[in-house]
């Protein structure tokens, strides 16, 4: 039997970014993706302030596409 590996890292808000918000996790990427020239805290203040996003969760899409990115 084999067991599924828990997500770990900002991934694992996902879900819960997309039950909060309901929109898919690539439309937050994308608007992400548009704000790549800022600052990591930047687009974090972005996501909060045009958005509405928690905190935790605008760090998580970030800190997630720039790890992304980096590969």
């Amino acid at each position: 039997m084999k067991t599924e590996e828990k997500v770990k890292g900002p991934a694992s808000y996902f879900p819960s970014i997309e039950k909060t918000y309901g929109k898919p996790i690539n439309h937050w990427l994308d608007i992400v993706g548009s704000l790549k020239d800022k600052k990591h805290m930047e687009i974090v203040a972005t996501l909060k302030e045009d958005y509405k996003l928690g905190h935790g969760h605008a760090n998580a899409l970030v800190a997630y596409y720039r790890a992304q990115s980096e590969i």
